[in-house]
């Protein structure tokens, strides 16, 4: 049977990415992040995995699970995918598409799986945007069994980062259009927004974005405004007031603590860029496009070990898995 027809709907679908991605780049400052120093803090980078653009395996977010296997997803397939250590993918499940293709999808018009999560049983969490309220919400996926959706989310916004609280037994979800941040427990059930703070609001693309939970509180970032937030985690999972971290970070997506204080890597997704950000605010460039990044999306860490997404929305050739080592760093 001939693929012609997926690849059009997938040169389409990249399309309309390229141009919210060539929109958002304009809107944004100029990015002023300083180049490589002399000593980087990675080392032994390279291209662990290449994905198939044509398949529509554009990478936006990945979990690590204790072999080193990497489970990301996949946004134009709708997919969920395990990447083992040498590199071998396998589809684990793929979410049901929308009766009308997703049209209707907020601020991209094409429905994609976004955020992923992983709990010690082996169970994956999985965002999914659609544009309709049949589909929009977070999905659970247990080893051998059908993907299940077990909280609703408005189906006029983007589901997008997705963190766990394994303490408090708790999942939080950004919303990149509606500027909120929902919060429901791992069992499923109905969502409560946990804060709709202004700082989470976009500029007219996407706002609130990547999310992770650290030492009592929940760190995102906002696409648009280019800014690293924490938010602390009161008692009774009250939202504090959201501080400024880091600022000035042209498309910032994703990031992920490096185990030394607050200091984070950190993706910057139309600049082809991953960078280290500080505790104290500063950042330098450690990964760009001469290490084979195309629209970097995600970024985790397994001790020492990186991984890196690049989904290639603008780019369209090369969306990757790539891996290096974290050196020691002061």
């Amino acid at each position: 049977m001939s693929n012609s027809k997926p690849n059009r709907r997938i040169k389409m679908l990249m399309a309309a990415v390229a141009v919210a991605a060539a929109t958002l780049a304009s809107a944004l400052p100029a990015d002023a992040t300083p180049t490589r120093p002399t000593s980087e803090p990675l080392t032994d980078v390279r291209i662990a995995t290449h994905f198939d653009v044509s398949s529509g395996q554009l990478p936006e977010n990945i979990a690590l699970l204790p072999d080193g296997t990497a489970a990301v997803t996949f946004a134009a397939s709708r997919q969920v995918a395990a990447v083992s250590p040498r590199g071998a993918t396998r589809v684990l499940a793929t979410l049901p598409a929308p009766a009308d293709g997703g049209v209707g999808t907020p601020a991209l018009g094409f429905p994609l799986a976004t955020g992923i999560a992983r709990t010690p049983d082996g169970t994956l969490y999985v965002l999914y945007a659609t544009g309709t309220a049949d589909l929009t919400g977070l999905w659970r996926l247990r080893p051998g069994r059908s993907p299940q959706r077990i909280a609703a989310l408005p189906a006029d916004g983007l589901p997008n980062g997705l963190a766990l609280d394994e303490r408090g037994q708790r999942l939080y979800i950004t919303d990149s259009v509606l500027g909120t941040v929902w919060t429901v427990p791992v069992t499923g059930g109905t969502p409560t927004a946990w804060s709709t703070a202004p700082e989470l609001a976009s500029t007219g693309f996407l706002g609130v974005n990547g999310a992770k939970v650290r030492d009592g509180a929940l760190w995102v970032t906002n696409l648009d405004r280019g800014t690293l937030l924490r938010i602390p985690i009161h008692p009774g999972n009250r939202a504090g007031t959201p501080q400024v971290k880091a600022s000035d970070l042209a498309g910032i997506d994703d990031f992920a603590f490096t185990g030394h204080g607050d200091d984070v890597l950190a993706t910057l997704n139309t600049p082809n860029k991953v960078v280290h950000i500080r505790s104290d605010g500063t950042r330098t460039t450690v990964l760009d496009t001469a290490d084979g990044l195309q629209n970097p999306s995600s970024v985790a860490l397994r001790g020492k070990e990186v991984y890196v997404l690049s989904a290639a929305y603008a780019t369209g050739t090369d969306p990757n898995l790539l891996r290096a080592r974290l050196r020691g760093h002061e």
